[in-house]
């Protein structure tokens, strides 16, 4: 445990709580947070990891801009149910990353775990993305990957950030709530039957 580990967590934490408020301020401390935690990654052998806090960092532009645009509601962002169809094609995508980026690291790099490490960078960018389009099944999508990350976090010796990634699965069924809670609100005020196909709802 270090002390750039501590600040690493305690900025995360604020980024995702930010998070489920709705608030757009959760993209660029969350900047803050993944750049520290590639470096952290880096040190941990966790090549996977680190290319994923780096790709983060350019996701978290790409939030910061979906999440500006259209109405908020008292300062918050709109949310919105996930496409069943952008649903299924973002897994198959994901899916293909983690063995295309598994194999890489496999082979290539003397990565601590490859093949686990590969799949949950792959799968949390579709996370990300579904976050970004202010999707509220993007919530249901980390709570398995966290609880995942948990586990191999201890693997690798570092308990804060799995006690982190343990925080953080509280905190994205409070995120899941919060947000079902304003869609429903949205729909109603729009008089969107409650019947829509989507994801997450």
């Amino acid at each position: 445990m270090s002390t750039l580990e501590i600040i690493a967590v305690l900025i995360n934490i604020i980024g995702v709580w930010l998070t489920t408020q709705r608030i757009r301020w959760c993209w660029p401390v969350s900047v803050v947070a993944v750049l520290l935690y590639a470096w952290i990654f880096y040190d941990a052998k966790l090549y996977s990891d680190m290319l994923l806090q780096v790709i983060f960092a350019f996701l978290q532009g790409y939030g910061w801009w979906r999440w500006s645009q259209g109405g908020l509601d008292n300062g918050k962002v709109h949310v919105a149910r996930l496409p069943l169809r952008t649903a299924v094609l973002s897994l198959i995508v994901g899916a293909l990353a983690a063995v295309l980026l598994g194999s890489l690291m496999a082979h290539f790099t003397d990565a601590a775990v490859p093949w686990l490490d590969a799949s949950l960078t792959a799968f949390s960018l579709v996370a990300s993305v579904w976050a970004a389009r202010k999707y509220v099944a993007s919530w249901w999508l980390w709570i398995v990957l966290d609880c995942v990350y948990v586990g191999m976090y201890l693997h690798r010796d570092l308990d804060l950030t799995a006690g982190l990634y343990a925080g953080f699965v509280v905190l994205a069924f409070y995120g899941y709530r919060a947000w079902r809670r304003d869609l429903l609100s949205q729909e109603a005020r729009r008089g969107v039957l409650s019947g829509q196909i989507g994801v997450g709802g």
